[in-house]
């Protein structure tokens, strides 16, 4: 009798050591019969996804998905394609929804596993980027979805992962935080925010992807048109005009005026929606800079003394604001405004300097050489003789081609001006009885001291 038991036992124990779901032992494709069937159910599903057989692909694609969750990377990936399509596919509602919960248990399940499915990745899926598609993918898909559920799935990886997200889902973010504003007015202020947060990571992607080392255009062109849909959501929502976010700030400056995160936050916002002329700007950025100076803080300084006339103090913190700035084109920016300033109380020489530092920092921007085009033309006589004094104008000139050369946005400006520039250079008859002819170089002094052709 307990010789049959014991054979009963062994028998059993062998039936499930031969037959066993992956799910269960924790294998790729289970052992025994279930292993096979498994391999069976993964090639019928993947033949019917080739074909674009949907409704049979799931059936199949159902049973791996249940039974041996590891068996490969690819299984999650083909049953988001296969949800996609089942709800496109029909119609009716109920069915469209319960499509939908599959796909979010489709990413459920992947983040549950994500470390055995990485294994046979190459490159692994990071929590971030899965939730990421989930977020996209409910979005997108999800029939009547909960816009409140949708925002809240997008700020977690915002916050999780920042510029490292898909460039799709900062688009996404400001979506859903446009619709709960229009739904919510409660909302105008967070939804400022997150326009100022999108912006700052649209633009942090749009700079890596344009500085790739392969270029591809298309992805630029996303990203770029991402970038519109951004400003878009936030320029076109009413949500924030200057008076507005003064309003909303103006007692949150005080209350946080030892709070250096808060008024950084502040101050890049209103930077960047240009309500530089607020003194809640200015108040922000003064505390701020106390407490943590800044290439910002100080702009925002510098703005504060320029609109009480204080321009020595302006430029003072606008020096401060060149020494701290890491960044080559806000430096160069930072140089440009400065250069305005001194232009604007005809302190040229000083003018000069700061814009053509400006120009070794940024080459690309056609008004720094306008600017400089204008100094240049106001600039003290640097010759005697009238005749050839006039030649800085073909320096003059020189400069607003280079403008034009460089940056095609500032090429009817430029032309404007080489029309009424021209007009002032030396004719070359006067030129020849004092001894010049075309085509001769000449250098102009003065504060100018640039090497300049005659024609």
């Amino acid at each position: 009798m307990r010789l049959k038991a014991l054979i009963a036992f062994f028998a059993l124990a062998s039936s499930f050591a031969m037959a066993q779901k992956g799910v269960e032992d924790g294998s790729r494709f289970g052992h025994g019969q279930d292993s096979i069937d498994c391999l069976n159910n993964i090639s019928l599903y993947s033949e019917n996804l080739k074909t674009k057989n949907y409704a049979d692909a799931y059936t199949y694609w159902k049973k791996v998905f249940a039974d041996a969750p590891v068996s490969r990377h690819s299984l999650y990936t083909d049953g988001v394609t296969i949800m996609k399509n089942l709800i496109v596919g029909t119609k009716v509602l109920e069915e469209r929804k319960a499509y939908a919960d599959e796909m979010m248990a489709i990413y459920d399940q992947q983040l549950q596993y994500l470390d055995k499915l990485n294994l046979l990745r190459k490159t692994p899926w990071t929590e971030y980027y899965v939730k990421g598609e989930k977020a996209h993918n409910y979005l997108t898909y999800y029939p009547r979805m909960d816009n409140n559920q949708a925002y809240n799935m997008l700020r977690e990886v915002i916050e999780m992962a920042g510029d490292k997200n898909q460039y799709y889902i900062i688009g996404d973010y400001m979506k859903v935080s446009l619709a709960k504003f229009k739904a919510d007015e409660t909302h105008r202020e967070q939804f400022i925010l997150d326009y100022g947060t999108s912006a700052e990571l649209i633009a942090a992607i749009a700079s890596k992807v344009e500085n790739m080392s392969t270029p591809n255009p298309k992805l630029i062109e996303a990203v770029a048109k991402i970038k519109d849909n951004v400003d878009g959501y936030f320029i076109n929502s009413g949500a924030a005009d200057c008076s507005q976010l003064e309003a909303i700030y103006a007692p949150k400056v005080e209350e946080n005026k030892d709070n250096i995160e808060e008024l950084t936050k502040i101050v890049n916002l209103m930077a960047m929606l240009n309500c530089t002329e607020s003194d809640v700007y200015f108040a922000a950025s003064e505390y701020a800079h106390a407490i943590a100076p800044s290439a910002k803080s100080a702009v925002g300084c510098a703005n504060r003394y320029l609109k009480r006339g204080d321009l020595v103090k302006a430029i003072e913190y606008y020096d401060q604001a060149i020494e701290l700035d890491t960044v080559a084109e806000s430096k160069a920016e930072n140089c440009y405004k400065a250069a305005l300033i001194l232009n604007s109380d005809k302190q040229l020489s000083k003018a000069k300097s700061y814009v053509s530092r400006a120009i070794s920092l940024n080459s690309n921007k056609g008004a720094y050489y306008i600017l400089l085009a204008n100094i240049y033309a106001a600039a003290p006589r640097w010759n005697d003789e009238p005749l050839i004094d006039k030649c800085k104008y073909f320096v003059v000139l020189d400069r607003l081609y280079q403008a034009k050369r460089v940056d095609e946005s500032v090429a009817e400006e430029a032309n404007k001006m080489i029309s009424a520039y021209s007009t002032h250079t030396p004719g070359k008859e006067e030129l020849f009885m004092l001894g010049k002819k075309e085509g001769e170089k000449v250098h102009v002094g003065g504060i100018i001291n640039e090497t300049t052709t005659i024609r």
